[in-house]
């Protein structure tokens, strides 16, 4: 049986909570490889919906689960979350929640950073959700990060502390800020060790043992494959890499642990914040996307910006990821459209694109060629067979699949996780 990796192709925000939570009842084993408390997940289990951003979504159904190296994280943040979820009736232990020993942690000051940065930007900002991702992985590459395994050796922290204080202490002075009070950086970590340290693993040991044993892990992104630090739409991007390549240096399995990459792509296309959108729609019919797929960030609570799908930056992020299948969600937003447009192309200037230039200015000035494709009438809602589909929704799964060069392997047409049609089965390849 295959391990799968799950990943956005998008800017997130595709559901993927929803497909992880249907694989993760079969998974042994559910592993977030990067990304921090930025990423929302939402999961809707019978009445329940349960509101993640940091916690593997297989927790809720009690799937081991591993936060991976390549995840910053916070410790106050994370003790929320576990409450919040047990105050929903999950149980949440050392058992069956594992975080990796050297996850660098998102620290007050981070926090401070991001919004001060961000304020002081004007026009240039990014777009941040403020929670202090950037900075902690600033401090991860210039090696003066505190990491999940200090809290077991507070003793010895005043040589990194020193380091961390050295850069952020000047960082804050160019904003008039205090520096960063030393006192208090360590009593609120001797406050939230004890909470953190049962929870602490080799976890990379975890999950070379279940591969060894023949178990099923499932490697669940974050974000989506046009935020990558790398990839994406440079510099509205995240600060780590979010494409499924990934999941082996964020847990330490491996390359040849991923299996089966699984991308998640909304029927149409949306963002969060800023940054270019050739296929963006600022017109009764982007609002009614919106309105009809609920388009409200997890995390931040924005309002997505909404557009016809883009044919063009999926087929990219499926050669980026060597994507072996994709899930389709939100088919059901569609329905009731006359016409449906798919970007299979850009003009900028008198040129023709097929993929989308890296620099920002081009990216800005990319202006979407469409192909035109009839609609449906019926619903599509609750389908979860290919007999429930409309003759015209499946001729538009199949123009996407031409376009993409992928199959489709599972389309979703609510947010009821059984409402899912599969067509290929991930862990079975």
């Amino acid at each position: 049986m295959a391990n799968v990796t799950v990943i956005g192709a998008q800017w997130g925000d595709e559901g993927k909570g929803k497909i992880v939570d249907w694989l993760s009842e079969r998974a042994d084993v559910v592993a977030r490889f990067q990304g921090g408390h930025n990423a929302g997940h939402t999961l809707v289990v019978g009445e329940k919906v349960y509101k993640l951003s940091l916690l593997p979504s297989g927790i809720v159904r009690g799937t081991l689960s591993v936060i991976g190296n390549g995840v910053v994280l916070d410790p106050w943040h994370f003790r929320d979350e576990v409450a919040k979820l047990k105050g929903q009736g999950v149980e949440i232990t050392p058992d069956n929640l594992q975080i990796a020993e050297t996850c660098p942690l998102i620290l007050p000051f981070h926090r401070d950073l991001d919004g001060l940065r961000e304020d002081a930007s004007g026009a240039g900002k990014i777009g941040t959700t403020r929670r202090g991702i950037g900075p902690a992985y600033e401090d991860k590459v210039g090696r003066r990060a505190i990491r999940v395994c200090d809290l077991a050796h507070l003793d010895d922290l005043d040589l990194q502390i020193d380091r961390l204080t050295a850069h952020h202490d000047a960082l804050r002075a160019g904003f008039n800020e205090k520096p960063i009070d030393r006192a208090a950086l360590m009593a609120d970590l001797t406050e939230v060790a004890d909470f953190i340290l049962p929870f602490v693993k080799p976890v990379w040991l975890t999950l070379n043992k279940a591969k060894a044993e023949g178990k099923r892990i499932l490697f669940e992104g974050a974000q989506g494959t046009l935020l990558d630090i790398d990839h994406g739409t440079y510099p509205f991007v995240t600060s780590s890499n979010t494409v499924a390549g990934t999941a082996a240096s964020g847990t330490g399995l491996g390359p040849n642990g991923a299996g089966f990459v699984l991308a998640i792509v909304k029927a149409y296309t949306t963002r969060v914040g800023s940054g270019p959108f050739p296929t963006e729609l600022e017109d009764d019919v982007g609002q009614r996307l919106g309105e009809r797929g609920h388009e409200f960030g997890t995390v931040t609570g924005r309002k997505r910006r909404c557009g016809w799908f883009d044919a063009v930056l999926v087929r990219q992020s499926v050669a980026v990821s060597g994507v072996t299948g994709i899930a389709l969600t939100k088919l059901d937003v569609l329905d009731g459209f006359e016409e449906l447009q798919i970007c299979v192309g850009y003009k900028i200037g008198d040129q023709r694109f097929d993929y989308l230039p890296a620099h920002a200015q081009d990216q800005a000035k990319a202006e979407p060629i469409y192909e035109t494709i009839g609609g449906w009438s019926e619903t599509t809602a609750g389908a979860r067979s290919w007999a429930e589909l409309p003759a015209q929704a499946i001729k538009y799964i199949r123009r996407i699949e031409e376009l993409i060069g992928c199959p489709v392997t599972l389309v979703s047409t609510s947010p009821e996780r059984d409402d899912t049609i599969l067509v290929r089965d991930p862990f079975a390849d």
